[in-house]
């Protein structure tokens, strides 16, 4: 799971504007960084004009979901669109509070706003299983569902090779029951 962009942008009017953002490009050549990085804001950017205030919205790319958490608080003309591979919800939302806990006005400004603790989030959050409790927790979930699983066929597995082995004995038991029966027939003549 890799991050790619964090933004805020504020939406108040068209065309919304990025306050402030990281990008984490260093999987790309250099040659293509530049555009992929205007790409990424002008995907930002669309995305935060057409979220509505309070309204969640969901975008559809090559058969994967990317759910884009609704505008901060209804007084707030604020967004975090991500371009992300994968949907870090908690990430976002922590993302806006701290930004507007330290820039409380930045909903009204139209020019970018310094906010140093991107650069932090997008490098700690390329790992997110290392910050994120929540979601190390699930990762450790889904592991023992896996070796849950694998142990639930082996005894399955097991469970079929042991009524294989008692339609055996079954077998045996009824040809001994015939052999012995047999037996003492031609031992009483």
């Amino acid at each position: 799971m890799k991050i790619l962009y964090i933004g805020v942008l504020q939406n108040a009017q068209q065309p919304a504007v990025e306050l402030c953002a990281e990008r984490e490009l260093t999987s790309y050549s250099r040659f293509t960084r530049g555009s992929i990085s205007e790409f990424m804001t002008m995907f930002s950017k669309t995305v935060a004009e057409r979220t509505k205030q309070g309204q969640r919205q969901d975008i559809q790319e090559q058969g994967k979901w990317l759910p884009v958490p609704p505008r901060h608080p209804t007084t707030s003309p604020l967004t975090a669109p991500p371009v992300l591979r994968f949907h870090l919800p908690r990430i976002l939302s922590k993302v806006l509070d701290e930004f507007l806990t330290l820039n409380p006005n930045a909903g009204t400004s139209t020019q970018p706003v310094s906010f140093p603790s991107l650069k932090t989030y997008i490098s700690a959050y390329q790992d997110p299983h290392q910050v994120d409790s929540i979601m190390k927790i699930q990762k450790e979930l889904d592991e023992t569902k896996i070796v849950l699983h694998k142990t639930i066929e082996s005894v399955l597995e097991r469970g079929e090779k042991i009524d294989d082995l008692v339609n055996k004995s079954e077998g045996l038991s009824s040809q001994s029951k015939m052999f012995y029966t047999s037996a003492k027939k031609q031992n009483s003549w």
